[in-house]
């Protein structure tokens, strides 16, 4: 049973020495950013998701993190301003239709930034284009 078990591992050893060299970084395309994108890019209405989980301090002094969750509907203009409703859910609370306003800057590398109105109740974010702006990703970049 060893010899089996040992043939075996001599010949998976010698199969992956044939097949790694095979495997070389120059069988990879290479990808870059995209030139050309606009304000103009993003026009239209974007669905979107977010979740994760947020720092609060209790009535005791004592903090926890409380998960966050949402969806909603934002629209732009393709001039740089956007307007969103959302539903979201702190530590269990709903709340529905929550108003977002803000401004948004696109890079000609396709990718930009979100700047919340004052008092929306909105964050703001840094962002990729992608598919000429048929998909945006967007991360959260709000102090705290």
């Amino acid at each position: 049973m060893k010899r089996i078990l040992s043939a075996l591992l001599t010949l998976a050893a010698a199969a992956a020495l044939v097949v790694l060299p095979l495997m070389s970084k120059h069988d990879v395309t290479a990808v870059h950013a995209h030139n050309g994108c606009t304000d103009a890019t993003l026009r239209g209405n974007y669905g979107f998701t977010f979740s994760g989980f947020q720092i609060q301090t209790g009535k005791n002094g004592k903090s926890r993190n409380v998960p966050f969750y949402g969806a909603g509907l934002g629209a732009l203009d393709g001039a740089g301003n956007l307007s969103a409703a959302f539903t979201f859910g702190l530590n269990g609370k709903i709340t529905t239709d929550a108003p977002y306003t803000g401004t948004y800057t696109v890079n000609s590398d396709c990718t930009g930034s979100v700047i919340a109105t004052p008092g929306t109740n909105g964050d703001n974010f840094e962002l990729v284009i992608l598919g000429g702006g048929a998909e945006v990703l967007a991360v959260d970049t709000t102090d705290g």
